[in-house]
């Protein structure tokens, strides 16, 4: 039994780190680029798929770039609070990066995933084209 227990655990880390690889994006603009790693949910999952995808963005409420998708993604879990770096879903199909903290009015937002670079670089008014892409 222990010997099945490391070998399930072994097969089960394996897939995680290369899942994990996959997940990772690179968003790129005339601003600046950075990664981000793709949350575990059929959203995100969903949004992967589609990659590479460019989206034109505005700034909403000095907290936020917001672009529409071409196609709305599957339903995943929501959340009213998020952080600054959070890449989410506002309603079906709407990317959202925010660069900020806050929170959001019910029913909230699907997080697809969370920036690990300096999300400050879309701290600044006005719109931006952004491109997404798996990252190397």
């Amino acid at each position: 039994m222990r010997r099945s227990l490391l070998i399930a655990a072994g097969v089960a880390l394996l897939s995680t780190g290369h899942a994990m690889a996959q997940d990772r994006i690179l968003i790129t603009s005339q601003w600046g680029n950075v990664t981000a790693e793709l949350a575990d949910n059929p959203a995100a999952r969903a949004l992967a798929q589609r990659l590479p995808l460019t989206i034109e963005m505005s700034d909403h409420l000095r907290q936020e770039k917001t672009g529409a998708l071409s196609a709305p993604l599957p339903r995943a879990t929501r959340r009213i609070d998020f952080a600054a770096g959070t890449l989410g879903l506002w309603g079906p199909d709407h990317f959202v990066i925010y660069y900020r903290n806050g929170r959001v009015p019910q029913p909230g937002i699907v997080v697809l995933g969370k920036v690990t670079g300096d999300v400050s670089i879309f701290d600044r008014p006005g719109p931006v084209s952004v491109q997404l892409r798996r990252a190397d």
